[in-house]
C-alpha cells in the first residue's frame, strides 16, 4: 500500500518536539539536581544512616518509598522552588512520552505496518520503552532527580536515530515481511529500552561506590546520589523484568531464522552478540541468586551487560555485514 506522506510529516514533527520537550525536562531536572538543598540533605541522612549502620554490623536497607534517599520527602513541608521544578520537568517528560508515542502511531499509520522496520524506527521505540521504564520506577523509588541522566543518553539516541539514521517512510523490505517482526522486534527493543535503567544505576553504583572508598572522588555528585542499595535494587529489578523478555526475542529470532534461512542459529553477527549479551545479563542474575554478589562485581556486570547491548544495536547493525543488515539507513 502507498505510504501517506502527511502522516508520515505529522510522526515526523512528533518525533522532533518530543525529543525538544526531553531536553526542556532534563534543564528541569538538573535545576533540581544543582539546587534542590533537601536532595543533598536527604543523601547526607542516608550516608549517616548507613555510617551507623555499618559500626552496628546491619547494612542500611533502603524502603522502596523511603524518600530520604530522594530529591524530595513526605515530610509534609513545602515543596522548594527546586522541587518544583522536578516536578514540572515529570510533567514534561509524560508530555514527551505523549508526543513519542503519537510519533509511533503516526509513523505505523502512514506506513500501514508496525513502526520498527528500520534503524530510525528502532531506536524510536527503544528510547520510548526507556523512558515509559524510568517513569513507571519514578512510582516505586524516590530517585526523580535522577532523571536527567535517564533522559540523557535517550536524548542522545533520539538525536543520531533523527539525523544520521533517518530513513524515510516507506513499506518494509521483502526480507522483513513476516509477522514475527511484529513479535521478535519488539520484544528485542522494549528489553533493550528496559536495559537502559538498570546500565545507568550501576553506572551510578560504580560512582557512589568509588566516593565511599575514596572520599575525593565525585565528592559533590555522588553526595546526591541514593544509597548504594536503593539503585542495586531498581538496578536488579528492572534486569529482572528486562531478561525474560529479551530471551523470548532471542528464541523468536531464531524461530523466524529457520522459518526464513533453514537454520535457527547460524553465528551471524548480530546473533553472536545478542547471546554474548544474553550470557552477560544471565551471569548477573546468576550470581546475585547463588554466589550473593551484590556489589562492584555485580554492578561491573550490568555495565557490561548494557555496552554490549548499545554495541549491538549500532555497530553491528551499521558496520559489520550478515543476514540481519537491514538498518535501513538513509
Amino acid at each position: 500500500m502507498p505510504v501517506n506522506e502527511t502522516l508520515s510529516q505529522y510522526s515526523d514533527w512528533s518525533y522532533t518536539t518530543s525529543v525538544v520537550i526531553y531536553i526542556l525536562a532534563m534543564v528541569f531536572f538538573l535545576v533540581e539536581q544543582s539546587f534542590g538543598r533537601r536532595g543533598k540533605q536527604a543523601a547526607e541522612r542516608t550516608r549517616s544512616r548507613e555510617l551507623v549502620g555499618a559500626r552496628a554490623g546491619n547494612s542500611y536497607t533502603a524502603s522502596g518509598s523511603d524518600n530520604t534517599t530522594s530529591g524530595t520527602d513526605n515530610t509534609g513541608a513545602a515543596p522548594t522552588r527546586a522541587e518544583r521544578f522536578g516536578r514540572m520537568g515529570v510533567a514534561l517528560t509524560v508530555l514527551g512520552l505523549l508526543l513519542h508515542a503519537s510519533a509511533l502511531v503516526l509513523r505505523g499509520l502512514a506506513t500501514n505496518r508496525v513502526p520498527w522496520g528500520n534503524m530510525y524506527e528502532y531506536v524510536m521505540i527503544t528510547c520510548f520503552v526507556a523512558v515509559a521504564a524510568w517513569l513507571v520506577l519514578l512510582r516505586k523509588h524516590p530517585v526523580r532527580h535522577l532523571s536527567m541522566f535517564v533522559l540523557l543518553p535517550n536524548v542522545i539516541l533520539m538525536f543520531i536515530g533523527g539525523t544520521w539514521l533517518y530513513a524515510v517512510a516507506a513499506p518494509l523490505q521483502p526480507a522483513l515481511q513476516s509477522y514475527w517482526l511484529i513479535i521478535h522486534v519488539a520484544a528485542a527493543a522494549a528489553s533493550s529500552g528496559v536495559f537502559l535503567v538498570p546500565g545507568v544505576a550501576s553506572i551510578f553504583y560504580l560512582v557512589k561506590a568509588r566516593n565511599e572508598s575514596n572520599p575525593e572522588k565525585f565528592a559533590k555528585f555522588a553526595a546526591k546520589l541514593p544509597a548504594k542499595d536503593v539503585l542495586d535494587r531498581i538496578a536488579y529489578r528492572t534486569t529482572v523484568f528486562a531478561f525474560p523478555i529479551f530471551t523470548f526475542g532471542v528464541l523468536c529470532g531464531a524461530v523466524w531464522a529457520e522459518a526464513a534461512w533453514g537454520r535457527f542459529w547460524g553465528w551471524d553477527p548480530k546473533e553472536t552478540v545478542a547471546f554474548i549479551a544474553w550470557i552477560v545479563y544471565a551471569a548477573y542474575l546468576h550470581s546475585r541468586a547463588t554466589a550473593g554478589w551484590r556489589g562492584n562485581r555485580a554492578a561491573v556486570i550490568n555495565v557490561i551487560g548494557f555496552a554490549v547491548t548499545v554495541f549491538n544495536l549500532f555497530f553491528v547493525n551499521l558496520v559489520t555485514t550478515g543476514l540481519h543488515s537491514y538498518a535501513g539507513v538513509g
